[in-house]
């Protein structure tokens, strides 16, 4: 998945296009809420189609991928300090500057995980994100591909950003002066 989006993004920028559009091809992304996306870009670098904000929402999905999506979605928020809902979400409007912002060619990301590399770039980068509310459907054609092995990537990877991202915090905290010096000195 993460190659084909890249593929795509590196085609639509080269021909010079100003805005980006990912979906879903199976019906969960209606193309009725698009205008709900490209309205919000004129604030912002990077808009995200959400479920898991006030007023989204998910028609036909079953409990078990509910819970995996929301899991993932407080994982990733706990580890990476995003302020985002819905960061596994693939309805979504980029400005091409921020896409050519975010170094797209060492993108390792494959599966779903993909998805939260591109925000997590684009948070760190100090872009504008902005969540408006979707309401996702059930695919009406094809088949998930989730699998274990996409699962897998997402959490070896996630956790190594977020272990990266932490440390840096901590470390940070022992490199600032020490407040009693810069009083007293």
């Amino acid at each position: 998945m993460g190659a084909a989006y890249l593929a795509g993004f590196a085609s639509a920028l080269d021909k010079g296009y100003d805005v980006l559009v990912e979906m879903d091809a199976d019906g969960s992304h209606q193309p009725e809420q698009l205008h709900t996306l490209l309205e919000a870009l004129a604030d912002a670098d990077v808009v995200l189609g959400s479920r898991w904000v006030h007023g989204g929402s998910v028609v036909n999905w079953p409990i078990h991928r509910k819970a995996l999506s929301l899991g993932g979605n407080v994982y990733t928020r706990v580890l990476l300090g995003m302020p985002i809902g819905d960061a596994t979400g693939g309805f979504r409007a980029y400005r091409a500057s921020a896409l050519r912002a975010m170094d797209l060619q060492d993108v390792a990301s494959q599966g779903y995980c993909f998805q939260v590399d591109l925000v997590w770039r684009a948070v760190r980068r100090g872009l504008t994100v902005v969540e408006v509310p979707i309401t996702f459907v059930e695919r009406e054609i094809g088949d998930s591909k989730m699998s274990q092995g996409i699962v897998g990537e997402s959490l070896r990877n996630i956790t190594a950003w977020g272990a990266r991202y932490r440390l840096a915090q901590v470390t940070s905290l022992f490199r600032r002066e020490p407040r009693w010096h810069r009083l007293n000195g």
